[in-house]
């Protein structure tokens, strides 16, 4: 038990080295991505299992200042705009330390948008899965040492991190954020903001599916994460 509970602390050790703050400075461009649109919506936002209380606007609140504090710093010559819409969150509650420490979790689903073209590029939505990091509050269980808020802050920039190392791939693979030569940015007609309602009817029309997929993945993501 005591070895268990060394290699444990390393483990927050070696966590808490790598989770330097790295939104301080300009960061390595990600093609000619600039963030237009930050727009976060939670219209069927489901509550896990044992899980703190938070209102849909604190979340989103939350997750677009993540995002557009993250994002704000790309200074590529042409407008992307994110859709983000949050499905579900565990926000951990007290539980034994070590041997039942409740882990706390955020899913969402992003779409980004080409300005220009007026044109989603992935047709269907991103599913991400966020995880609160292993430190030495979240080791014996953020439930006992972090406010809600608190824990909701770190999950939001969890997710923007994601967010960010999703895309980065996705240019890596596909090119996504390419030059398009003497292309001029400029906001497309059809933009996230003026198409919302029709997003939030697209979710509405599978709101029975995707909230009992979100509540299966919350609780999958919060026993593996447990049990770790």
């Amino acid at each position: 038990m005591f070895r268990f509970f060394i290699i444990l602390l390393a483990a927050a050790f070696l966590a808490a080295c790598e989770n330097i703050d790295d939104i301080s400075g300009k960061p390595a461009p990600i093609g000619e991505f600039a963030l237009g649109h930050n727009v976060v919506v939670a219209p069927n936002l489901v509550m896990g299992p044992a899980s703190r209380e938070a209102s849909d606007e604190d979340w989103i609140a939350s997750v677009t200042k993540a995002i557009g504090d993250r994002f704000s710093r790309y200074e590529g010559e042409q407008l992307y705009h994110f859709g983000v819409s949050l499905e579900g969150y565990v926000l951990a509650q007290p539980g034994i330390p070590i041997l039942l420490s409740p882990k706390s979790a955020l899913i969402l689903k992003l779409t980004v948008w080409d300005d220009a073209a007026g044109v989603k590029l992935n047709e269907e939505p991103e599913q991400i899965t966020v995880l609160e990091n292993l430190d030495g509050d979240s080791v014996i269980g953020s439930g006992l040492t972090k406010t809600a808020d608190e824990q909701m802050l770190a999950l939001s920039e969890n997710a923007a991190k994601l967010i960010q190392r999703w895309i980065t791939r996705q240019h890596r693979q596909e090119k996504w954020f390419k030059q398009r030569g003497d292309t001029t940015p400029a906001i497309a007609e059809e933009t996230p903001e003026e198409t919302s309602e029709e997003s939030v009817a697209d979710v509405e029309e599978t709101v029975e599916e995707t909230k009992a997929v979100v509540e299966e993945t919350l609780e999958t993501a919060v026993d593996e994460v447990a049990t770790n």
